[in-house]
């Protein structure tokens, strides 16, 4: 069995390490992203939504860079929610300043119950870019 090669971004936050998984895995061209939440260094998360949320595609962003890709890279996105009906209108305003020009990548948003006192996740896949073709 090949190895996992896990990428963890530069400062990486505490809950990689509380909860015993990484960043992301390079599978190939392929990254595989763990859900990313608003969580602060310490791992706690932020109190404001629309903060959480910022912070979690920031932290999504650190992941990809890692790895030597970007937001234009990912292919596939999973978002969760706790209180989608109240949440949602916050969040695609924040997605949109975030997420770029078309086309777009595919999006599935689930509602859920818990999110270990977080109210956003963000999990994606992307292909990371064979930098000797732009070189």
């Amino acid at each position: 069995m090949t190895k996992r090669d896990a990428i963890f971004p530069a400062g990486r936050h505490a809950l990689y390490d509380v909860h015993q998984y990484s960043a992301a895995i390079r599978s190939g061209d392929l990254l595989f992203v763990s859900g990313q939440v608003g969580s602060r260094e310490d791992g706690t998360p932020e109190p404001v939504y629309e903060d959480q949320v910022r912070r979690a595609f920031a932290n999504l962003r650190d992941v990809l860079a890692a790895a030597g890709a970007t937001f234009d890279d990912v292919i596939d996105v999973i978002t969760f929610h706790t209180d989608p009906q109240t949440q949602f209108e916050r969040m695609l305003a924040i997605r949109a300043e975030e997420i770029g020009e078309p086309p777009y990548p595919t999006w599935t948003a689930v509602g859920v119950t818990w999110l270990s006192g977080f109210d956003f996740e963000i999990k994606v896949i992307a292909r990371i870019p064979d930098k000797s073709s732009t070189e």
